[in-house]
């Protein structure tokens, strides 16, 4: 059997304007705080006085990890009004996070960690993997995870939460035979992958991995560009790429998976 990793590798040489602005992204996210000021600001906006307190730091402080936030595209600010007080309701300053903010790191620093950056005398995959982590912990309560990649679901992100997650589209006409709440479940758009009610392929949790199997789709499943065997189980790995079925109405899943789990 043909074992060779296939996924691509990036080498990145120190005086990259690439490794620069990667190495940049990663210092705005090495902070817990600026973690817990996304965190706080997942339901509804915040001013920076609520933010400040939240996190227990300066509303200097908290004012400084804000621009950072503001300088990767994360979240935003927008004039809002203020709690009332004896002098009336005055605009503030509202901070709330960007449609599809989180997804999009998430999914930016797995597809860097998929294609093993390497770069000469430096220590970014460390980084990399420590940025990941902190993220897993402080804003995705350390849960395994898929995030499409691709299509008009592209950074979505579906937590594996049970010890089966079927994967495949909506099927209107067979509600039963599947949980919306824990299944993978893809609009029409990714016609190529079969209907979750008979599933083009599942995630299975035990004695502490986790694997996919192939459940005898027609477009068939890869994991890192490899084909698998239909109903055979194949462990995966965080930073797996798998893809089922070929083409734009394929679908491409990357596998999340925090130390530990």
């Amino acid at each position: 059997m043909d074992t060779e990793d296939k996924s691509p590798t990036i080498v990145i040489h120190e005086d990259s304007d690439s490794l620069e602005e990667l190495s940049e992204y990663l210092d705005v996210l090495s902070s817990s705080a600026r973690l817990r000021i996304m965190k706080f600001l997942e339901k509804r906006p915040r001013d920076a006085r609520a933010i400040s307190n939240e996190i227990e730091t300066s509303y200097e402080n908290t004012k400084k990890h804000l621009d950072k936030l503001l300088s990767i595209g994360v979240i935003k600010k927008e004039a809002g009004l203020g709690a009332p007080t004896s002098k009336g309701i005055h605009p503030v300053w509202e901070y709330s996070l960007v449609p599809g903010g989180l997804e999009a790191i998430i999914r930016n620093l797995g597809l860097f960690s998929n294609t093993r950056v390497q770069m000469t005398g430096g220590d970014i995959s460390n980084r990399l993997d420590d940025v990941k982590k902190a993220l897993s912990k402080e804003v995705l309560g350390n849960i395994p995870s898929a995030i499409v990649l691709g299509g008009p679901e592209d950074g979505k992100v579906f937590p594996l939460k049970n010890p089966i997650v079927n994967i495949g589209r909506n099927d209107p006409e067979n509600r039963s035979a599947f949980n919306p709440d824990s299944d993978i479940v893809l609009s029409e758009a990714y016609s190529a992958v079969t209907r979750v009610s008979k599933p083009h392929g599942r995630f299975i949790h035990e004695k502490d991995a986790w694997y996919i199997e192939d459940c005898d789709s027609t477009g068939g499943t890869q994991l890192n560009n490899k084909r698998l065997t239909k109903e055979v189980k194949a462990p995966v790995h965080d930073g797996d790429l798998l893809e089922f079925s070929k083409g734009v109405s394929g679908l491409r899943l990357l596998i999340i998976i925090p130390h530990g789990h």
